[in-house]
């Protein structure tokens, strides 16, 4: 089955090298967060990787990681496409406020790739390292997909602990489910402060307890096809809400989990959440990337990855 890896990566900077954390080294030969995401999607059975990029940053971009990848899917057989979100495509009658310099959201990006992605697809952030287990299972469940049902959605379910940062507080979106684990709400919450007490980990709010096994989204959405034509629709209906002229026109972001929220609560999808044991990785703060850095060494020497990271696809 035809399913694709879309990649969020329209906010890399055009200045390349330092700084840019999406690009930050993090495995033993040079490797960045990204290609571990893309080792593990092909992996789980995933055959088309889309990069969401902007086109002021193709060619750095390219420079930078597309051409190494195009190379290793094509001798995988796996098919590479780029999606490019910008600022002025914007729904019909709808003009590009002057000063807005602002991308208008996750929604937006996604949306980038309508006509490029024809197939169930699973979306994740640039920088964000999610562990192999949520690619096999967001991977079984669209194998699933019927183009009579394509409301059907799911999402990866991280266990709160596992996502927490040893440098700061984090924002989360806690998920609560049904009995038959559908998600039925997503509680944003911010400045969510790990805790360590007699070796247990637990994790607080304002100094007040959150249960550290509750899951959270970390933006990896298992998605179909037709979601891309309703996201379609959500934008326009997203600048109906915007007075002209005002703050919110040059601030305001299409966001993709408040936007399947709202699809939810209106009873227009279903979203199974996927939970997964694996240990979210991001660097959220400039001292969270010596933790990710011993993190992957780790998972090397583990066994989890090969030093050279994708020898194992392709000498299978």
């Amino acid at each position: 089955m035809k399913s694709s890896l879309v990649i969020m990566a329209a906010g890399i900077g055009s200045r390349f090298g330092g700084g840019i954390k999406q690009l930050e080294p993090v495995g033993r030969q040079g490797e960045i967060i990204m290609d571990y995401s893309i080792h593990d999607a092909i992996e789980a059975g995933f055959n088309k990787i889309v990069f969401i990029i902007r086109k002021d940053i193709e060619d750095a971009f390219k420079d930078a990681i597309g051409n190494r990848i195009e190379k290793i899917c094509s001798a995988l057989g796996v098919e590479t496409a780029y999606a490019y979100q910008s600022l002025d495509a914007l729904p019909d009658g709808v003009q590009l406020p002057a000063g807005r310099t602002k991308p208008w959201g996750t929604g937006q990006a996604v949306l980038s790739c309508k006509g490029i992605v024809n197939e169930p697809f699973v979306v994740i952030n640039a920088d964000d390292y999610y562990g192999k287990e949520a690619f096999v299972k967001i991977r079984s469940f669209l194998k699933g997909y019927d183009p009579a049902s394509p409301e059907k959605l799911c999402m990866a379910g991280f266990v709160l602990k596992n996502t927490l940062s040893d440098n700061g507080g984090v924002t989360r979106g806690i998920c609560r489910m049904d009995a038959d684990g559908y998600l039925t709400d997503v509680d944003e919450t911010s400045n969510i402060v790990k805790t360590v007490k007699d070796g247990v980990i637990g994790a607080e709010v304002d100094g007040k307890e959150v249960d550290a096994d509750s899951l959270v989204s970390m933006n990896m959405w298992g998605l179909t096809p037709e979601f891309i034509d309703v996201l379609e629709k959500g934008f326009a209906e997203f600048f109906d809400g915007i007075e002209p002229g005002t703050e919110k026109e040059l601030k305001a972001e299409y966001l993709l989990p408040i936007y399947i929220d709202s699809l939810l609560k209106a009873g227009k999808v279903s979203v199974k959440v996927l939970e997964t044991g694996d240990k979210w990785f991001g660097v959220t703060y400039k001292e969270d990337k010596q933790i990710v850095v011993d993190s992957f060494a780790k998972l090397i020497d583990d066994g989890v990855y090969k030093e050279d990271l994708f020898s194992d696809l392709l000498t299978d």
